[in-house]
């Protein structure tokens, strides 16, 4: 009996995952970003370390890629074309989530530390973390309007693609930076961290980022959606009032 239990417990010590030999232990400099009348944007510091339980290799180094990803939603691409001397949207096509703001840096090229493979599996890339299932049957080039939203969200600062930003130190210490411009959407961000090796992923960390509007915005912010009538009514309230003080002051210095 004993040895059929010794048996026993070898064979379910085989059939378990092994242990990670490396483990990402990290942290923000701020975990809620709060957003006021007056933001204009702001640094969000990323930095940690890597937990080994195995020496360092020195053949396989590993390299480090971090993602910041705010809410996702679907969006609507329209293209415009010049018909009769008129612009006008032609084409239009619904994809089905993109994320509001996505920075991605690391510590090196991303094509030398991630395999195509690894990047359709955990959708770390800007193009694979947009998720456009299909097109209508009359547009041809579906793949331009993804592109045409990666381009505009890359102007405005809400895509990011930052290589070889990330300082990693002896391959244990490591540390970036990313900007996060004036025009965030409220909600939960998802940082995510990833130690890859050979190209292929290791392991990986996530962690959440809460962004949110505080004060006279928060309040004015909740009401437009969950009272609107309140809302509405309390705009023209104020357009009212501001109307009717703006003539009385007029009136006062004409007379």
């Amino acid at each position: 009996m004993g040895r059929l239990l010794t048996l026993a417990v070898f064979l379910t010590a085989l059939a378990l995952p092994a242990a990670a030999q490396e483990e990402i232990v990290a942290d923000l400099s701020q975990r809620q970003v709060p957003i006021t009348a007056d933001f204009d944007g702001s640094e969000l510091i990323l930095y940690g370390a890597v937990k080994r339980e195995t020496p360092i290799s020195i053949t396989e180094p590993l390299s480090v890629i971090i993602t910041v990803a705010g809410p996702s939603k679907p969006v609507t691409v329209r293209r415009k074309e010049k018909v009769a001397g008129i612009w006008i949207n032609t084409d239009a096509v619904e994809i089905d989530s993109a994320p509001s703001f996505y920075a991605i840096a690391t510590s090196r090229p991303l094509n030398q530390i991630l395999s195509d493979t690894e990047d359709l599996r955990y959708k770390i890339s800007i193009p694979r973390a947009i998720r456009s299932v299909g097109a209508p049957q009359t547009v041809m080039d579906s793949h331009a309007f993804t592109d045409a939203l990666m381009r505009i969200k890359a102007a405005n600062g809400s895509y990011q693609a930052r290589p070889s930003t990330v300082a990693f130190f002896d391959q244990t210490l490591f540390k970036t930076a990313v900007t996060l411009p004036a025009n965030l959407t409220e909600g939960t961000y998802k940082v995510t961290l990833y130690l890859t090796r050979d190209r292929q992923v290791v392991t990986s960390y996530t962690t959440n980022l809460a962004v949110q509007k505080v004060g006279l915005e928060r309040f004015l912010y909740r009401l437009a959606h969950d009272r609107p009538l309140v809302y509405g009514l309390l705009s023209i309230f104020i357009a009212i009032a501001a109307g009717w003080g703006a003539s009385a002051i007029f009136r006062y210095f004409k007379g």
